[in-house]
């Protein structure tokens, strides 16, 4: 899988004149030098404020660039997202999105801010605009795991927010969808439609689609496409394709790694028996132990994001 390409202030001002990147918002304000603006000038600040707020959104920003305004703006970060979200300037409606999007990141994570779920849902969301495809689409697919997470959960909420999302393009929600139409959760079961979103899901890159899709072709007996396709996911390495597939497909790196310890599971229990491939024991075990490795992994991300 290949890094994606760096893209250049003019190519992100594009699509933001052409709208075909809602979550890369790039302003033609935003990227000139201060002017008068109403009598006031606009500050060099509100500027490093607008690349803090998009970094996520830029894959291919170096990271020292990252680093740079991450600590520029580290200790304001939070009171700027708030003015801008608070903000009646009209220039200021698509940064809205996106800051309530990172804003109620910091109140669910409470990092900056009093933890509060109740004001993460809050500005996730204003961020998601009732599914407005030029709104913060991150908030409308983050909102549908949100309502799956939350207790109680609040399923028929998640299905119509991940449905949102995926309608605009999220690939994580794609997902999640394809597993809540197959378990019947927030919709009636239906396995056609499952499998219709997981295939496309996993056939764009989301890796935990396509763990499913692997647990599914071996309970329904396909050992043959089961150790071919698992092979491919099992030999992902932990450390560094982890976050590159997250940088390229967006998806969250918790996922991306359930996905290859179910792929590393399957694969070696296919070896250990010789369901659809030679019985090789010794293999077998070299996968077991990358299952673990990706479980490890998955619980270290897991707590380095707990609250």
């Amino acid at each position: 899988m290949r890094n994606a390409p760096k893209k250049g202030e003019s190519t992100l001002r594009e699509e933001y004149r052409s709208g075909s990147n809602p979550d890369a918002d790039f302003p033609e304000w935003a990227s000139k030098p201060p002017e008068k603006s109403h009598g006031k000038e606009i500050k060099i600040d509100c500027f490093l404020l607008f690349c803090l707020l998009f970094v996520s959104n830029l894959p291919g920003l170096d990271n020292s660039v990252i680093r740079i305004f991450q600590s520029l703006a580290k200790e304001k970060g939070v009171e700027y997202m708030k003015k801008i979200v608070d903000s009646p300037c009209p220039k200021a409606r698509h940064l809205q999105f996106a800051a309530a999007y990172n804003l109620g990141r910091a109140y669910y994570e409470g990092k900056g801010v009093k933890q509060s779920d109740e004001e993460a849902e809050r500005l996730w969301l204003f961020a998601a605009d009732n599914g407005n495809p030029k709104a913060s689409v991150k908030a409308q697919s983050i909102l549908g795991l949100y309502y799956s997470t939350k207790e109680p959960r609040e399923l028929e909420k998640a299905f119509y927010w991940h449905s949102e999302a995926c309608g605009n393009g999220n690939l994580e929600s794609q997902g999640a969808l394809g597993l809540m139409y197959f378990y019947g959760q927030g919709i009636h079961q239906d396995t056609e439609a499952a499998l219709h979103c997981l295939r496309e899901a996993a056939e764009r890159g989301n890796v935990y689609a396509q763990g499913n899709l692997v647990e599914y072709y071996y309970k329904m007996k396909f050992f043959t496409k089961c150790a071919a396709f698992s092979k491919r996911i099992a030999d992902y390495d932990e450390i560094h394709d982890i976050p590159m597939i997250a940088q390229v497909t967006d998806c969250l790196p918790e996922f991306i790694s359930r996905g290859m310890a179910m792929a590393s599971f399957y694969h070696a229990r296919c070896l250990q028996l010789g369901l659809g491939i030679t019985k090789d024991e010794a293999t077998a075990k070299h996968y077991y132990s990358k299952h673990l490795c990706f479980i490890s992994r998955t619980w270290h991300i897991r707590n380095s994001a707990v609250r």
